[in-house]
């Protein structure tokens, strides 16, 4: 069987406008800097076949800017799912449950906690990070099954990385 990997990445650094509603909130330039050099990390390492991405403008943003620095002919097939804006890890656990038997990489865009309790929920060793994914944050879980059969202890993180740009 092709391995399957799950990588987990927390939206890059966002502003607060006054007055903008939470969903609304745009990448500031460093978190636009960061999310490219989170796109150059995966481009060596682990091209999404599929992004499951949250609707929010920052998450929004996160992935435009990644996906500017994966390989030419890339192409994954994006969804933005609303049920990611609010999802508890239950919920995003759900949706990776859900995913096609021919998908081999996946990146999920979302936001914290959620992701962060996800990745602890999955990882058998509970080794990562007490603070949690930073943002621009990365976690990468090996799923040594079919994508429903993936759940709690059973997808090992094999590693982890902030990305930071210069």
């Amino acid at each position: 069987m092709t391995p399957r990997h799950l990588v987990l990445l927390r939206h890059a650094k966002a502003e607060s406008p006054t007055g903008a509603a939470d969903r609304d909130r745009p990448l500031s330039a460093r978190g636009q800097t960061d999310a490219q050099a989170a796109g150059g990390w995966l481009a060596t390492r682990h091209v999404p076949d599929l992004v499951l991405c949250s609707p929010a403008k920052r998450t929004r943003q996160t992935w435009h800017a990644v996906s500017t620095r994966l390989p030419a002919g890339a192409g994954p097939e994006v969804r933005y799912e609303r049920r990611l804006y609010l999802a508890g890890p239950d919920d995003l656990l759900a949706m990776v449950r859900e995913i096609d038997d021919g998908v081999h990489n996946v990146l999920v865009i979302g936001h914290n906690p959620a992701l962060s309790e996800l990745a602890f929920l999955l990882d058998p060793t509970g080794g990562l990070d007490s603070d949690g994914l930073r943002t621009c944050g990365l976690t990468v879980h090996a799923v040594p099954g079919a994508w429903p059969e993936c759940g709690p202890r059973l997808a090992p993180v094999i590693t982890t990385h902030t990305a930071r740009g210069s």
